[in-house]
């Protein structure tokens, strides 16, 4: 049985999206599933299901008469892929901004984010400093519980190739049992256990702002 609560979700074309409607998708606890995208969603079909192609610069408008209780963030893009810093910038802060606003706009209490490990607004990284800023911008938005997710590399299969994240994925296995102490929240997570992660999340109950590392992804993942 559901209870009627209904999920907003933006990213739902990339990698942790894709494993994340699914598993909304599957589950009792939302009655509706609504995707935000610049493109059709592919590969997921359910009755709960409902898709909306947006326009990012205009949200708001894209999004009006939308209601939604628990809102997920799952966007994210690398700057070889934007093509510049201000590119970027403009998907990983300004369109997440933008989401982050008019999910509150729509009655959504909770706001789950994928983020960064690193994440930091005073960091001299261009990439860290972004993902920062961008955490620190939705908090002021006001939602009456934030869950952030830091993961370090994320594995999973994509639909584009990013060289560098497939030279990763490959040693990955041999250094996360490598990685102890401080190292530990840095390991290599598998986008199908931040997904599960953000559900389970979602359901908690927790109120207020939590940070979740990889420890903790496993944890709300039922790991």
């Amino acid at each position: 049985m559901t209870d009627g609560r209904t999920a907003l979700v933006a990213g739902a074309t990339g990698l942790v999206g894709g494993h994340l409607v699914r598993h909304l998708t599957d589950g009792d606890a939302h009655a509706k599933v609504t995707t935000v995208a610049r493109r059709p969603l592919a590969g997921v079909t359910s009755p709960k299901l409902d898709g909306i192609i947006a326009d990012f610069e205009k949200l708001d408008v894209s999004l009006t008469g939308i209601a939604a209780d628990d809102a997920f963030c799952a966007l994210g893009t690398t700057i070889g892929k934007a093509g510049s810093q201000a590119a970027f910038r403009k998907v990983d802060h300004d369109y997440i901004l933008s989401f982050a606003r008019a999910a509150k706009a729509a009655g959504a209490k909770q706001f789950m984010l994928v983020s960064s490990m690193g994440a930091d607004p005073s960091s001299s990284i261009f990439y860290s400093r972004v993902k920062g800023e961008t955490e620190q911008a939705v908090a002021a938005v006001g939602f009456e519980t934030l869950h952030i997710f830091r993961p370090g590399l994320i594995l999973g299969e994509r639909t584009e190739r990013r060289t560098l994240e497939g030279l990763g994925m490959g040693i990955a296995p041999f250094l996360n049992p490598l990685m102890l102490g401080p190292a530990r929240p840095y390991r290599s997570i598998p986008a199908d256990i931040i997904a599960r992660a953000m559900r389970g999340a979602a359901l908690s109950g927790l109120t207020g702002r939590h940070v979740h590392t990889y420890d903790a992804m496993n944890r709300l993942a039922g790991l």
